[in-house]
C-alpha cells in the first residue's frame, strides 16, 4: 500500500515537473511579458515555490533532532553498546564518509553545474566563511534551544547525540523517555508525509519559474547532475562495498551481491529503507547466513543512521548548486559539508525524499541558497529509488562484515546459492 502511494506521488511530481517546464517555456518564448513577470514569475510561482521551500526548511530541525535521539537511544542493551555496537557504528560512519567524499570530489572534477546561467546570484550576499576551528568550537552549543531557534545544525546534531546517549544510560526512566521520542518521531514522519503531498504544487511553481527565467543550458546542467549522481551511486555499491567485504571479511562480493538482489529491487521500488527492513533481514539471515542476534540490531540501526546514498546525493547536490549559482566554496566549507553529512546521516529517516529536507540544512550551513533545491526536486524520485538501494546494500555489507568478525556468519549458508530462496521468494511475492 505504501509503495503504491509513493508511486502515485512520484507520478504527480513528474507530471507537475513537465507541466511546469512547459508553462515556463511558453512564458519564456513569449519574451516574459510584463503581466507574466508581475502575476506569475514574481507572483503566483514565486509565492507557491517559496512556501514549499519554507515547509521543507520547517521540518529540518525537528526531523534531525528527534530522529537522532531515536537512533542513538535505540542502542539500549549495554552489551550491544560495546564491541559490536562500536564496530557497526564505526563502519557505518566510515562508509558514509567515503560516500560524501567521493561525491564532493566528483562534483569538483566534473563540475555538473558549470555552464548554466545563474538566475538569482545578483546582489546575493554570502556570509563570511567561518574558520573550521571556530566551527568545531561552535559544535558544542552554549544554549541548545537557541541553536534550534537559529537552525544551527551542527550544534543540534551534537546535542541530540549526547541526549540520546544519556537516555540510553538512564535505565527504566530513559526507556520511558525513549518511548516518548519514538512516538514523537512517528508524528514527525507523518508531518513529512503531509508536506510531501503538496510537493507537486511546489514542483510546478518552482520549475515553471525556473523554465521562464533560464535557458536550455540550465536543464543540460541538471542532466549532468543526474548522470553524475547515478555514476557515484554505482561506484559506491559495486566498488566500495565489495572492496570492504574482500578486505575486512575475506568473502566473495559476487556471492554477496547476488544474494542481496531481492532486497535491492524492493528498496528501489519503495524508495524506503524502513519499508525494506523485513526483506533485508530475510536476505542477510537466510541467504547470506548472518546470525539473527547480529542482524536484528545492525539492519534496523543501519536504516536509521546509514545513509550512504543520501550522502552522495547531498554531496553532489551541494557542489552542483554552488556551481549553478556561481559560488566558489572553500576547502573549509567542503570539509564542513563532509562533517555535517556524516553526522546528519544518523538523523536521516529511512523514508522517501527525506534527503531533500536534510539538504536544505546542509545548504544553509555553507551559505548556499536553499532555492537551489528546485533544480533537482523534479528528478529526485528516480535518484531517491537508486540511492535507497545503495543504502540497504551498505547496511547488509556492514552487517556481514561485523558478523564475520564476531564468528556469527554461517559460511555454509553464504556459499550455498540455494540457501534461503524460499524466504526470498515468499517476501517478494508478499
Amino acid at each position: 500500500m505504501s509503495a503504491k502511494k509513493s508511486m502515485n506521488l512520484s507520478t504527480k511530481i513528474f507530471i507537475a515537473m513537465v507541466l511546469g517546464a512547459v508553462c515556463g517555456g511558453i512564458i519564456s518564448l513569449l519574451g516574459n511579458p510584463e503581466w507574466s513577470q508581475i502575476w506569475l514569475i514574481d507572483g503566483l510561482f514565486r509565492v507557491v515555490g517559496q512556501v514549499f521551500i519554507a515547509l521543507l526548511k520547517m521540518l529540518v530541525v525537528p526531523l534531525v533532532f528527534v530522529s537522532l535521539i531515536c537512533g542513538v537511544s535505540s542502542l539500549s542493551d549495554p552489551k550491544i553498546l560495546g564491541r559490536v555496537g562500536g564496530k557497526t557504528v564505526g563502519l557505518y560512519l566510515i562508509t558514509t564518509g567515503i560516500a560524501v567524499t567521493m561525491a564532493l570530489v566528483a562534483a569538483v572534477i566534473f563540475k555538473p553545474g558549470v555552464g548554466a546561467n545563474p538566475i538569482t546570484l545578483v546582489e546575493r550576499e554570502i556570509a563570511e566563511v567561518t574558520p573550521l576551528t571556530q566551527v568545531l568550537i561552535e559544535m558544542v552549543p552554549n544554549n541548545p534551544v537557541a541553536a534550534m531557534a537559529d537552525a544551527k545544525m551542527l550544534p543540534i546534531i551534537f546535542f541530540s547525540i549526547l541526549l540520546g546517549i544519556a537516555i540510553t544510560m538512564s535505565g527504566d526512566k530513559g526507556k520511558r523517555v525513549s518511548a516518548w521520542f519514538q512516538d514523537f518521531n512517528e508524528v514527525i514522519m507523518k508531518l513529512v508525509t503531509i508536506v510531501m503531498q503538496v510537493a507537486p504544487y511546489g514542483v510546478f511553481a518552482l520549475i515553471a519559474n525556473l523554465a521562464a527565467t533560464s535557458n536550455a543550458a540550465d536543464f543540460m546542467a541538471v542532466g549532468k547532475y543526474i548522470i553524475l549522481v547515478i555514476a557515484v551511486l554505482f561506484l559506491q555499491a559495486l566498488v566500495v562495498y565489495p572492496t570492504l567485504i574482500i578486505v575486512l571479511a575475506r568473502l566473495s562480493p559476487r556471492i554477496f551481491l547476488f544474494k542481496m538482489r531481492a532486497a535491492m529491487m524492493f528498496a528501489f521500488s519503495t524508495a524506503s529503507s524502513n519499508a525494506t527492513i523485513p526483506v533485508t533481514l530475510d536476505s542477510v539471515e537466510n541467504r547470506v547466513g548472518v546470525n539473527n542476534k547480529i542482524a536484528s540490531f545492525t539492519i534496523p540501526l543501519g536504516a536509521t543512521i546509514n545513509m550512504d546514498g543520501t550522502a552522495i546525493m547531498q554531496g553532489i547536490a551541494t557542489g552542483f548548486i554552488a556551481q549553478f549559482y556561481g559560488i566558489d566554496l572553500t576547502i573549509s566549507q567542503y570539509l564542513m559539508v563532509v562533517m555535517m553529512v556524516i553526522m546528519a546521516s544518523i538523523g536521516a529517516a529511512g523514508i522517501p525524499s527525506v534527503g531533500l529536507v536534510l539538504l536544505a540544512g546542509v545548504l544553509a550551513q555553507v551559505g548556499l541558497p536553499e532555492e537551489g533545491i528546485a533544480l533537482i526536486l523534479g528528478v529526485d524520485r528516480l535518484l531517491d529509488m537508486t540511492r535507497t538501494a545503495v543504502n540497504i546494500t551498505g547496511d547488509a555489507s556492514v552487517t556481514t562484515i561485523v558478523a564475520k568478525s564476531e564468528g556469527q556468519l554461517d559460511l555454509d549458508t553464504f556459499n550455498d546459492p540455494e540457501a534461503g530462496t524460499i524466504y526470498e521468494t515468499g517476501r517478494v511475492e508478499a
